[in-house]
């Protein structure tokens, strides 16, 4: 049976500090959870009902360990997620200052395994019959994986749903690219030759095309490849346009943030929960909405994730309680 989503690309441990409004150094109590956008956004998907893989890579460690059995009690295949003995599982600690300061602390030098995902490894035959097949710009910031990641993208061919999450991380890029966006840009073009839905925020797009204003972006982001353009624009809330003709713009949901981390990954889940239902635009975007602020209201990202009833009563409430 195909899978409703497979998702490719970042996985790690999340180090989250148990008190909120203390700097990093100061922290005596930490949470460990599943982390990483790929592997978030299967989680989302997977608690909203849907059946769900992630393709991705880990240390050969106990966190690595971990990171398998979270994902298994999560209700996501983890058949695909492989060791790297020589490297070590990504770990990440952020600071946690509400309402809109969580400065986060990667730690995947010299690389991450998650960076390590071959092309000649790649079951190309689940991830062109999967509903949705998911892929992130992270994935293009180095090799193997930049290479995996087009290749699972040209294979895929544009059939069925794929969906281009842009993804633009800075310090998960090396050199030049970490700074000039004329480096990335082709890389991202390439990939939007592929993709049939794009979501990012304003950073993000801009990356991508060259276009800050959130119209002008998703034009520009239709005229790249995609069918559907999700942009992402913080409390003035999304935008959403596609080819046929559907645009809905939908404010925020209001909420007490207490963690903003993670709300992106809930967004992206409930995004692919409202194409693989073929709900409307704006249903889908006001759903995906109330899923991201439901996490953001909450210390942790994975075990976060709503429920189809946690993110009704939110919608039927107008606000997350």
């Amino acid at each position: 049976m195909a899978y409703d989503l497979i998702t490719m690309g970042r996985i790690g441990v999340d180090l989250y500090p148990l008190q909120t409004g203390v700097p990093l150094a100061q922290v005596s109590a930490f949470g460990k959870f599943l982390g990483g956008s790929a592997a978030n956004v299967a989680v989302a998907a997977a608690r909203l009902g849907r059946r769900t893989a992630v393709i991705t890579r880990t240390g050969d460690d106990p966190f690595g360990a971990y990171l398998h059995e979270a994902l298994r009690d999560f209700g996501v295949d983890d058949r695909w997620v492989t060791p790297v003995p020589a490297l070590p599982t990504p770990v990440t600690f952020c600071e946690v200052f509400p309402p809109d300061d969580f400065p986060l602390y990667f730690y995947r030098r010299p690389t991450a395994p998650d960076l390590q995902i071959d092309a000649a490894q790649l079951d190309l035959d689940a991830i062109a019959g999967a509903r949705i097949f998911w892929v992130t710009g992270t994935g293009l910031s180095e090799e193997p994986s930049r290479t995996a990641t087009l290749t699972a993208l040209a294979h895929r061919a544009r059939s069925g749903t794929t969906v281009f999450d842009l993804d633009w991380r800075p310090v998960l890029w090396n050199g030049a690219a970490r700074t000039d966006p004329d480096v990335v840009r082709p890389f991202y073009a390439e990939a939007l030759r592929h993709t049939t839905v794009a979501v990012g925020n304003l950073d993000e797009v801009e990356i991508a095309t060259g276009v800050r204003e959130p119209h002008a972006a998703a034009r520009a982001l239709l005229a790249a490849g995609a069918e559907t353009a999700v942009v992402k624009q913080g409390p003035k809330g999304v935008l959403a346009v596609n080819r046929t003709g559907e645009c809905a713009e939908v404010p925020p949901l209001p909420v007490t943030v207490l963690n903003g981390l993670g709300a992106g990954d809930a967004f992206g889940g409930s995004l692919c929960h409202g194409l693989l239902a073929g709900w409307d635009l704006e249903t889908t975007v006001r759903h995906a909405n109330a899923a991201g602020a439901i996490v953001a209201s909450r210390l942790e990202c994975s075990s976060a994730m709503p429920t189809p009833g946690e993110v009704a009563a939110a919608l039927e409430a107008g606000a997350v309680l």
